[in-house]
């Protein structure tokens, strides 16, 4: 007669054959080796447990679970042998990953009287005042969203104050032209156009578009840039005095424009003099206006232009410098059509400079005067000839920069 305690259920180590009497008794409570050779000697009573497991001091070393108690799900791949199974128990349960927050977008819509912004995680826009006490409360606000990046527009210079407060408060800042902004909104097909709609747009933008930010520069450099901006304006005010000169024929008229005439050469001047006296206060500066001086056909104009203005210039691959500046051709092909390739795009501050400079370089510098000869007798036509060689020009002054090189250290220039 069987133990009323014993379960008989056939072996999972050991096929039975047909008219088999062998059969194996499951233990949970030993390890795969053990049960295995258990079940080969026969079936054995299942001593009856405890309800509640007794707890034993032991060795240290990790603890069988048994069948009886409770375990979480593992992760662990199944096995053929379930005796083989040891769980390691832990004190504390797994903590599952939290999800990560991304960062919002924002934008501000900068006005004369107004700041009007929005972030991309809320339909709502706010507005504070276009001044030092509004500035300071929304760099406050901004610190504590932490965007991912702000986008203004550029908005003839009323953006300044809060670009310098959004920086000194090292926030993700960045400066975007009005009219790619605008393209954004019209090819989503919004229409309508007011400061609240701008600010949202303008975050959609940050979002999509994810511009340059900007980096934090000194108080010299800014000041340097705001002289050659200041020259280049008085430059521009004084070549449209001299075209009215010219057409206006009252002595009254005339005397007076050249008495505002004397003035700009006065204040250009003297602005000249206040540009070399930066560049020339520091060290980094005066030798980069050294290296490019010493290409023939570049002056001080362009010197002192590409130091405020291109701080990239031999730092960056010289496709993406020429592109940055303006003068790089882009395509214009659809299908079998091949359309001209245009420049567009790009500082039209330094483009108009180096055109000036390579304009002179084209009559004086022997690789840039035969490099647009050859373009012009291979039937290019003049206009551009000159814009390749303005392309051609801001090559050869990076690599002169990034490598260090005066104009006449260059392979280009010892091989003429």
């Amino acid at each position: 007669m069987l133990h009323p305690f014993v379960v008989f259920v056939p072996c999972m180590f050991k096929a039975a054959s047909i008219g088999s009497t062998d059969v194996c008794r499951i233990r949970g409570t030993t390890s795969g080796a053990r049960s295995h050779a258990d079940a080969t000697a026969g079936p054995q009573p299942i001593v009856p447990r405890l309800a509640t497991p007794v707890t034993k001091h032991g060795s240290s070393r990790r603890r069988v679970l048994t069948p009886e108690q409770p375990t979480e799900p593992s992760l662990r791949s199944k096995r053929s042998h379930s005796q083989e199974r040891v769980h390691a128990v832990t004190d504390t349960p797994p903590t599952p990953d939290l999800p990560v927050t991304p960062k919002p977008f924002a934008g501000i819509d900068v006005s004369k009287d107004f700041l009007d912004s929005a972030c991309s995680d809320s339909p709502n826009t706010w507005r504070v005042a276009n001044d030092p006490a509004g500035i300071a409360s929304l760099v406050r606000q901004f610190q504590s969203l932490g965007p991912a990046c702000i986008v203004i527009e550029s908005t003839g210079g009323l953006e300044r104050p809060l670009l310098s407060a959004l920086l000194e408060a090292d926030l993700p800042v960045a400066l975007v032209n009005p009219a790619k902004v605008r393209h954004l909104a019209k090819g989503l097909s919004i229409m309508a156009k007011t400061d609240a709609i701008d600010a949202r747009v303008l975050a959609l933008f940050a979002q999509k578009a994810t511009p340059r930010l900007l980096e934090k520069r000194p108080q010299i450099q800014a000041e340097l840039d705001a002289l050659v901006t200041c020259r280049r304006q008085l430059v521009k005010t004084r070549t449209e005095q001299a075209n009215r000169q010219l057409t206006t024929f009252s002595k009254s008229a005339k005397k007076a424009l050249q008495a505002v005439l004397n003035i700009l050469d006065k204040q250009i001047a003297k602005l000249d003099k206040q540009i070399r006296d930066h560049i020339d206060s520091n060290d980094q500066w005066k030798h980069l206006d050294a290296l490019i001086q010493s290409a023939p056909g570049a002056g001080n104009v362009l010197a002192s232009t590409l130091v405020a203005n291109l701080p990239e210039l031999g730092h960056t691959e010289s496709r993406q410098l020429t592109a940055l500046v303006g003068v790089a051709p882009f395509n214009h092909d659809s299908g079998r059509f091949k359309g001209q390739r245009t420049i567009q795009g790009g500082r039209v501050d330094v483009r108009s400079v180096l055109y000036m400079a390579t304009l002179a370089a084209m009559r004086c510098n022997p690789v840039i005067k035969n490099f647009g000869d050859r373009l012009i007798q291979a039937g290019k036509k003049r206009k551009v000839a000159i814009v390749a060689c303005m392309r051609k020009f801001l090559i050869l002054l990076n690599t002169m920069v990034r490598e260090n090189l005066t104009w006449p250290q260059l392979n280009v220039v010892k091989n003429t």
